[in-house]
């Protein structure tokens, strides 16, 4: 029985020992390429912060691109856009789920920069953050598409779209230069933004009658 019990104990203390190491590797990660930037830090210089082997961190991560993809996830998709998420989930009437779209991009934005701000400055020009961008870009673009595909199945969209357009549209409107824009430059908060581009995707998307249209019936 002790031996049973002594097994058990190291089988579960395995994975958090994993995570552990994961935790520090991601943090050392986070520090230098904020500082130091993605294409000036070394796999060397992660792995001594961390105290961890090179080994390990390859083991962890897989590489400098690994490391950044698993920071950009664990920012972009955290706690924020979960809550956002279980909110969509629990709305079946298609134009609320263009409206919720709002909340969700604002929870992304907003996590991004409150954890990523540095290290995107520090980073701006690399071919990696580019690259990571991008994949995330194409990732955004396809969570989009259900709701897309459920507001012509419900005959909600706007008059004269194709579904197309319509996903181009979202896509665009709910992109990170607009709340750049918006919120680091012209100083707007996150509420406010999310109160535009909720009232901006339901007027442009859906046959929501629009406050002009109203006052001219």
């Amino acid at each position: 029985m002790a031996t049973s019990s002594k097994r058990a104990y190291r089988s579960t203390s395995r994975p958090e020992g994993a995570n552990r190491t994961r935790a520090k590797v991601l943090e050392a990660g986070r520090h230098l390429f904020s500082r130091k930037g993605i294409d000036a830090t070394t796999i060397a210089q992660i792995a001594e912060r961390a105290g961890v082997s090179e080994a390990t961190v390859y083991a962890t991560v897989g590489s400098k691109s690994g490391l950044l993809d698993a920071l950009m996830r664990e920012a972009l998709f955290g706690p924020r856009f979960k809550s956002a998420q279980d909110k969509l989930e629990g709305v079946a009437d298609p134009v609320q789920r263009i409206a919720l779209t709002a909340h969700i991009a604002r929870a992304i934005y907003q996590a991004e920069s409150a954890e990523l701000s540095l290290l995107m400055k520090a980073s701006a020009f690399s071919p990696e953050l580019r690259k990571s961008q991008q994949e995330f870009e194409t990732l955004r673009r396809d969570m989009q598409r259900e709701r897309i595909d459920a507001l012509f199945k419900a005959g909600r969209a706007r008059k004269g779209l194709t579904k197309e357009t319509a996903a181009t549209l979202m896509w665009m409107f709910t992109g990170r230069e607009i709340y750049h824009k918006l919120v680091h430059e012209s100083g707007w908060t996150p509420d406010r933004f999310q109160d535009w581009l909720e009232r901006t995707l339901l007027e442009s998307l859906t046959d929501t009658v629009t406050p002009a249209e109203r006052s001219l019936s």
